[in-house]
């Protein structure tokens, strides 16, 4: 008997030593899946089957990420871009165990849905829930979404995700105009300004749509949008890409908004890499390379006190890490991934809140326990711990 308690000691010792050793060796992949479950933990608004801007949900302040003088307020459930970055990270974990997340993702395309709108033509998603109200539509908005199908297409062959991503690129198409030499504006009806953040995206867009079916319909409109940014907006010294066209009345001959976001030269960078692989032109490596180089001397930087931080908000990271990501895939240059992981390893041990939430200054200068938190802070980290784990190589 004695024998047998031992052997079943030792047995249950083992497998308990496994266990941790699978986890240990998964760190960043442990901390991805757990951000993921405290944002559905905590975000989830059941009744809709949608999510809350800000945590708590009675936090209701005054938002500035849309176009207008008019102030819009957060609401009962978030605005879909904060929302799509719940369906981005959804996509990463998918990479990793499909059978765990695809229920996670079945309830995503139920949730993006809501935002649809077929009542103008060609259909789009608006930024709110189309039961709600009608409410504006961006195209930086829809080129997310079509980002994520066309992800999700690649991961589950689903036709229907497909024909999704194709539908977004429809709507895209139908803002583009020749007035400043092409390109879309922000929002559907309104041409005051033609941004990186539409074009930059809707590039990636169709970029990954003729990875995806080979019509070279789709790389046609790739290249030209990448040209147009890379011809207007980018800028030749610094090699970053500036936020906007503006092209109002005032301006005819239009003018570049120079104000330089992370993840406008993260999209093009992520263009760069995939028209290189595609073509096996050269120009793209050297266009990636020249990108990558020049951002990280642009926004990489360090505090008085020698803290390493970045010069933009955490979502806008995460668009960069991505085509960071992608670039290393190819060249095994670890010097641009590194920036972001050391950031992400200090935000992880220096600036979360007691829930778990990751700060939003990522330094931790601040102690930003007691705010509230954005959806689209927190659920983007989820995402970037799952590419840092993908650039480690963990695995379950």
């Amino acid at each position: 008997m004695k024998n047998i308690a031992l052997i079943l000691f030792t047995s249950i010792f083992f497998i308990a030593c496994n266990n941790k050793s699978d986890r240990s060796a998964s760190p960043y992949l442990d901390k991805a899946e757990e951000m993921y479950k405290l944002v559905w933990e905590k975000y989830r608004v059941k009744e809709y089957g949608l999510f809350s801007e800000y945590y708590p949900n009675s936090y209701k302040p005054n938002l500035t990420y849309m176009q207008g003088e008019d102030v819009k307020q957060a609401k009962e459930v978030s605005y879909l871009w904060p929302m799509s970055g719940v369906f981005s990270s959804t996509t990463i974990l998918m990479e990793f165990d499909d059978e765990k997340y695809n229920p996670y993702l079945d309830s995503i395309i139920v949730a993006v849905e809501q935002y649809y709108d077929t009542l103008r033509s060609p259909a789009g998603y608006q930024a709110y829930p189309s039961k709600f109200e009608k409410v504006d539509r961006y195209y930086d908005d829809n080129a997310l979404v079509g980002i994520d199908y066309i992800d999700s297409y690649m991961l589950t062959k689903k036709p229907h995700y497909l024909d999704k991503a194709k539908e977004v690129m429809t709507f895209i198409e139908s803002g583009w105009s020749e007035d400043f030499g092409g390109g879309v504006p922000w929002l559907e009806g309104v041409r005051d300004q033609k941004p990186a953040c539409s074009n930059g995206k809707a590039t990636v867009l169709a970029i990954k749509l003729y990875q995806a079916c080979s019509d070279t319909h789709y790389l046609d409109y790739g290249i030209k949008s990448y040209n147009w940014m890379m011809d207007v907006l980018r800028d030749d010294s610094l090699n970053i890409v500036w936020n906007s066209l503006i092209t109002t009345k005032n301006m005819p001959q239009g003018e570049v908004e120079k104000h330089a976001y992370t993840y406008n030269t993260g999209t093009m960078i992520q263009s760069a890499v995939r028209l290189y692989k595609i073509t096996n032109e050269q120009k793209y490596l050297v266009d990636a390379k020249t990108l990558a180089a020049g951002s990280a001397k642009y926004y990489f930087d360090n505090t008085d006190m020698g803290i390493p931080y970045v010069k933009d908000m955490p979502w806008f990271v995460v668009v960069l890490f991505r085509a960071y990501q992608e670039l290393y895939a190819i060249d095994n240059n670890q010097e641009y991934v590194n920036l972001v992981i050391e950031l992400a390893d200090r935000a992880w041990e220096k600036a979360r809140d007691p829930e778990g939430f990751i700060f939003s200054d990522w330094t931790a200068r601040e102690d930003q326990s007691k705010q509230p938190k954005w959806l689209l802070d927190e659920s983007c980290m989820s995402e970037l711990y799952a590419r840092i784990a993908q650039v480690k190589n963990e695995k379950r």
